[in-house]
């Protein structure tokens, strides 16, 4: 069984997260080059998981393309790694304060591997710096 550990983190605040499975990485993607919605008023205090927020990444600005290519890359390694029997794989988000951009895209990643590996993988799925929101 693959186990794939997702990260939503802050570059500002605690930085890329350690691989705590010996491996030693695997992806970390910069999300600061998308619009942020954290500099809009009605979206400060919210997060990814928020519908606004969401909704505001996918219509105006780059996030649906910047995913689209984030899932062609990570899934070529989950393909390679389930063939040869890996254990352990790592995928981390980063944006400045690691609440609205980041979250997001780690939720969709997970959505995206959950749907099409099933019961291959095993996901964890942590927001370094939302701590309420890991489940």
């Amino acid at each position: 069984m693959l186990h794939i550990d997702i990260h939503s983190f802050s570059y500002k605040k605690g930085g890329i997260p350690k691989d705590e499975s010996g491996n030693g990485g695997g992806f970390t993607f910069d999300c600061r080059g998308i619009l942020n919605p954290g500099r809009v008023e009605e979206y400060k205090i919210q997060t990814g998981k928020d519908i606004g927020v969401q909704e505001y990444l996918e219509a105006k600005t780059e996030m649906p393309k910047f995913l689209e290519l984030v899932k062609s890359m990570v899934s070529i390694s989950i393909d390679n790694y389930l063939g040869r029997g890996f254990e352990n794989l790592q995928i981390n988000f980063g944006c400045t304060g690691g609440q609205h951009r980041s979250v997001y895209s780690a939720i969709k990643i997970a959505h995206f591997i959950e749907e099409k590996y099933g019961d291959k993988v095993e996901i964890s799925l942590h927001h370094d710096e939302q701590h309420q929101l890991n489940s």
